[in-house]
C-alpha cells in the first residue's frame, strides 16, 4: 500500500516577486504589464515543488494570514486576496 507525506504552505501571487517577473516575460511575452496579483505569478513556485515530487491536491484563497500563521475568515462580507492555502502530497520513499 502506498504511503504519503503532506506539505501545507501559503503561496502568494505577486507578479513582482523574485522569479515571477522573468517567468511571466517568457510565459506571456506580449503581456507588457501583468496584473500585480495574477495567479500565473505562483507558477514558478508551484513548478519547483512539482519538480521535488509534490503534487498540488488542494488550493483555496485566504483573506489574511496572521502573525502566528493563523488564517482570517470573515462572515458575510467579501475580501480580495492574493494568498492561497495549498496542500501538496508525494509518495513516501520505500
Amino acid at each position: 500500500m502506498a504511503k504519503w507525506e503532506y506539505l501545507t504552505k501559503f503561496v502568494t501571487a505577486d507578479a513582482k516577486s523574485q522569479g515571477a517577473k522573468e517567468f511571466l516575460k517568457q510565459y506571456r511575452p506580449n503581456w507588457k504589464n501583468p496584473p500585480p496579483y495574477t495567479p500565473e505569478a505562483m507558477m514558478p513556485e508551484l513548478d519547483t515543488l512539482g519538480d521535488q515530487g509534490w503534487e498540488l491536491v488542494h488550493m483555496e484563497p485566504v483573506a489574511r494570514v496572521g502573525k502566528k500563521g493563523d488564517v482570517f475568515f470573515q462572515g458575510a462580507g467579501s475580501e480580495w486576496s492574493n494568498t492561497y492555502f495549498c496542500v501538496f502530497k508525494r509518495q513516501k520513499p520505500i
